[in-house]
């Protein structure tokens, strides 16, 4: 079969392409920049974000994820973890997939943690898989739609949005967070 080699490349060509997107990491100043954009455009996409905000005890925002694929899927990003308006920590967001993905995309995502609990779980562990242990309410209909009111009363709500690019997959299922050392 002639696909073999050419999934073989492309997912060679993923890897590279994300490989390289991790050695070559962001600073924490171009973090905290892109965090300060991407909140102000959650802002303006719903009034009701500003009050779910204030009410979240922290909030992990990944201002640039890209994901992208022939084949084989990787997503990877990095951003914040804000407590009461101020950036405390820094993470990156990766997955890998095999499967018909064939496109390359780019979105922004915030995670709200709207317990304590919830918050100190995520803070204390090494490494955080979403979907794996984790009751997360994922908004993603550009982040800008209507919210039932029981689903804003889930412990942690993700959002999704600013997506840009060709690609038939943007979700947190499966995404893996881990702390960096910046």
């Amino acid at each position: 079969m002639k696909l073999k080699p050419l999934f073989a490349a492309s997912g060679l060509a993923v890897a590279a392409m994300f490989l390289s997107a991790v050695s070559f990491g962001a600073t924490p100043a171009q973090i905290d920049e892109r965090v300060h954009v991407a909140m102000h455009q959650f802002y303006e996409l719903n009034p009701i974000h500003k009050d779910l905000v204030a009410r979240a005890k922290g909030v992990l925002v990944f201002p640039r994820v890209t994901k992208g694929g022939a084949g084989v899927a990787g997503e990877f990003g990095e951003g914040a973890l804000r407590i009461d308006g101020k950036n405390v920590a820094y993470y990156s967001i990766g997955s890998a997939s095999v499967g018909l993905t064939l496109g390359l995309a780019k979105h922004k995502e915030v995670i709200l943690f709207m317990t304590q609990e919830t918050l100190d779980k995520f803070m204390t562990g090494h490494g955080w898989t979403i979907g794996a242990d984790t009751n997360v309410a994922v908004l993603s209909k550009g982040a800008g739609g209507a919210y039932d009111t029981q689903t804003l009363q889930r412990p942690i709500l993700g959002f999704v949005f600013g997506e840009k690019g060709l690609i038939g997959d943007v979700s947190l299922e499966g995404s893996k967070v881990t702390k960096l050392d910046k």
